[in-house]
């Protein structure tokens, strides 16, 4: 009777533990694989796996290599990058008035950071004197347009989700600010370091 409750039931608490496949793991997935098209490459060893690959796509890779198999090396050489985004930010911002760039969220969330920013490189594009940290819509939306306009860098960001939020997600001002430091490079305004 306690079988066919659970089976009627559905109840995960009150019915015994079935296994859901009578056959072994290594046959399951062997199975999946042949039912997708999957078909293991030639060879037996890493070596041979890698030359199927070279071979089948017409040589070897041209682009970039990975710079790190140690991921810690790889988080540092990410972390590194940020940090010296940051740095530049706060270099760009340094002398305007209610700007203090500590972080890519909360020092970015009345938008006048994002405005010092652009007026550094656009001055003649608005007065920055005339902004108040308090109209953030418009601090937001005269940036972001300006660097659209003028440095052709894409609006990732929305007005929007940026006054809705109290503190900017991190992730969302990094990317923008990145691709607003590309867009800089780009046209010739931020000159970089020749390797």
């Amino acid at each position: 009777v306690s079988e066919l409750f659970c089976v009627v039931s559905l109840h995960p608490a009150r019915c015994p533990r079935v296994p859901r496949s009578p056959l072994p793991p290594r046959r399951r997935r062997k199975r999946r694989h042949q039912n997708a098209g999957w078909q293991p490459l030639p060879g037996p060893g890493r070596a041979q796996n890698r030359k199927a690959i070279v071979d089948k796509f017409g040589g070897a890779a041209s682009g970039p290599t990975a710079l790190f198999r140690n991921t810690k090396a790889a988080g540092a050489a990410i972390g590194s990058v940020k940090n010296m985004l940051l740095e530049w930010c706060r270099a760009m911002t340094r002398n305007y008035e209610h700007v203090d760039i500590q972080n890519f969220s909360s020092s970015w969330s009345s938008g006048m950071a994002f405005c010092a920013l652009i007026h550094k490189f656009f001055p003649d594009a608005f007065d920055y004197a005339e902004l108040d940290p308090t109209k953030r819509r418009h601090n937001f939306t005269l940036a972001f347009s300006t660097a659209e306009k003028l440095a052709d860098c894409a609006q990732l960001l929305e007005v929007d989700d940026m006054v809705r939020l109290a503190v900017p997600d991190s992730k969302c001002v990094y990317t923008y600010i990145q691709e607003l430091y590309r867009c800089l490079v780009q046209k010739g305004l931020v000159k970089t370091k020749k390797k």
